[in-house]
């Protein structure tokens, strides 16, 4: 055998194999994390299947196909406060079914929610925080933060885990530190706020389960 058919014999197994090996790997589904097609959820009175979208032709939401919104947001929005992906928000969507200190919130404003939003989530709007008297409302409510007289008790202030829009997204932000009253500066312990940075736009990036018309 020639040195040349060596090679084109040699090139011919190992694209045979590789084929084999890409195969195996391959799951037979579209994956939430390795080996995890769905997970089954009730939250906040929400029963959900939690998955990706299997079909090989879905496409992003036309809420979310482009890409002329707004400035980036930081990686840390404050000191303290944590900011997660997917996993780890679903992660926190699971704790939540059982643990009521964790609350999954929706900062967006409500016509957003209702065109699409994370099933389980609960619409606390950022612009409740422009006016102290609706924000501490809704942190009593939504939050676990009680009023004393004008004091606010933070001892069993909840764990909250906010989304908005997406990266560009100013909407979570502004509960956090920008608006009047946000968060921080009516003094909700910055340990207790986690970020979906990602918001809707990553979450429907990726084909995950979502609730509404999407226009």
């Amino acid at each position: 055998m020639t040195i040349l058919k060596k090679l084109l014999a040699t090139s011919a197994i190992f694209a045979v194999c590789s084929t084999s090996a890409i195969a195996e790997g391959t799951s037979k589904f579209v994956p939430i994390s390795k080996g995890v097609k769905s997970i089954e959820m009730n939250l906040n009175g929400e029963k959900f299947t939690l998955m990706r979208n299997q079909n090989a032709g879905n496409i992003i939401s036309e809420l979310y196909n482009t890409t002329n919104r707004g400035a980036p947001q930081p990686m840390i929005i404050a000191e303290g406060v944590e900011t997660v992906g997917e996993l780890e928000f679903i992660e926190y969507m699971k704790k939540a079914q059982n643990d009521k200190s964790i609350a999954i919130i929706d900062s967006r404003k409500p016509g957003w929610n209702a065109k699409l939003r994370i099933p389980g989530s609960i619409n606390v709007p950022f612009t409740n925080f422009n006016e102290k008297d609706t924000a501490i409302e809704w942190m009593e409510d939504e939050m676990g933060v009680v009023d004393n007289n004008g004091k606010l008790d933070f001892s069993n202030a909840k764990t909250i885990v906010l989304y908005c829009n997406g990266y560009w997204c100013g909407q979570t932000p502004a509960m956090v530190k920008r608006a009047k009253y946000s968060l921080l500066s009516m003094g909700y312990p910055a340990e207790k706020i986690k970020y979906y940075r990602g918001g809707m736009q990553a979450w429907t990036s990726l084909g995950f389960t979502v609730v509404g018309s999407g226009k």
